[in-house]
């Protein structure tokens, strides 16, 4: 029975190049021998899907032909070849040795990537980190700064991230002549893998201290606690998301004057509910309960907002059992000014009655009302 690659890759048959590579990419990290993948075959199948579905050429005639198309002077059907149709010379010659017709380097990029959160052909870069910070309602409505106090990996402010002792130089790492990579060949079932790692022993910065810092060992890095600063903006909602550049964990550097970039802070900002508002959009909105006299005659009333001040509300006779009263300007900053406070009015009714009351009551039910 013939394979059918796009649902071997998870693609619609509509896919783009970008659709496909994505997807290979990721079954790849999953079954990709290296990365602990136990399941061969299926790498094997995913791997022949991509090949043929990532070349135009082939492709067409997959999509005219179906699995028996002849790619590179295979037989017809596959015959005398195991993978039906699919030519595995690429493979016999070896990855990185132009036997293959499209790029495992750029497929496998992150999975040999460097192991300090920087890509072996990048810049090295530290690691991001994430904190949940929980506030008031008040404080999610007008913004406030908050202090935390982080332990983290954070640059030798002795060597200032070199890993040098002071005074002293760095040297080129005689393990990747100072490239910051490493090159591996593996063997495997389909031929060699050629994979690019960050060098262990200068971490991918391509140096390494002629002598070490006596404060951080010649990491570059320690871990201490350092307090941060967090500025949370006026209107942030549940759940959103602060980043702070540059705040996440150091990583060595190979110079003092240009150090390496650190990592993200990352704050997830969690609101706690309100008594009396809550939120929709840039409206804040509360309940109030007008007894039947006052929904029936009007009135006015006091309401303690959130800014902490007494606001008079003036109420009109109403026309429902419920209704809204719109004041403009006093919900959410929006960065346009402000929302509107929405008052949703409920008429109360009384769960027991005077014998006077009720009196009035039926002269009011004999007037039609």
């Amino acid at each position: 029975m013939a394979k059918d690659y796009y649902n071997v890759l998870g693609v619609d048959k509509k896919a783009t190049k970008d659709d496909i590579k994505k997807a290979f990419r990721k079954l790849s990290h999953k079954y990709h021998p290296d990365k602990g993948g136990t399941d061969e075959a299926k790498f094997k199948e995913i791997t022949e899907a991509y090949a043929t579905l990532s070349d135009d050429k082939k492709r067409r005639e997959y999509d005219t032909y179906g699995q028996s198309f002849t790619s590179q002077g295979s037989a017809p059907n596959g015959a005398g070849n195991p993978f039906g149709g699919f030519d595995f010379s690429g493979f016999q010659q070896g990855f990185g040795q132009g036997g293959m017709d499209f790029d495992f380097g750029d497929i496998f990029g992150d999975v040999f990537s460097g192991a300090r959160g920087g890509t072996s052909r990048g810049t090295p870069r530290g690691r991001d980190i994430s904190i949940d910070l929980e506030i008031s309602f008040k404080d999610s409505v007008f913004g406030t700064t908050r202090k935390v106090l982080l332990a983290k990996i954070s640059a030798c402010t002795s060597c200032r991230g070199t890993g040098a002792k002071t005074g002293t130089n760095l040297e080129t790492c005689t393990t990747c002549n100072g490239s910051g990579r490493v090159h591996e060949t593996r063997n495997s079932i389909f031929g060699q893998f050629t994979s690019v790692r960050a060098c262990t022993v200068c971490g991918g910065a391509g140096k390494i201290p002629k002598e070490k810092c006596p404060e951080c060992k010649g990491h570059g890095t320690r871990r201490k606690e350092e307090e941060i600063t967090i500025n949370i903006p006026a209107g942030i909602d549940n759940g959103e998301m602060i980043r702070m550049s540059g705040q996440g964990e150091a990583v060595k550097t190979d110079t003092a004057d240009m150090p390496a970039q650190a990592g993200d802070l990352y704050v997830k900002i969690h609101v706690k509910s309100h008594p009396t508002f809550r939120r929709e959009g840039s409206n804040l909105i509360m309940d109030l309960p007008v007894k039947v006299t006052d929904a029936l005659l009007g009135t006015i009333v006091s309401i303690e907002i959130l800014e902490g001040k007494t606001l008079e509300v003036k109420i009109p006779p109403m026309k429902r059992a419920e209704e809204l009263l719109r004041v403009a300007g006093k919900g959410i900053p929006n960065g346009r000014g402000r929302g509107d406070l929405i008052i949703r009015l409920e008429v109360a009714l009384p769960h027991k009655l005077s014998g006077k009351a009720k009196e009035v009551v039926e002269k009011l039910k004999n007037e039609g009302l």
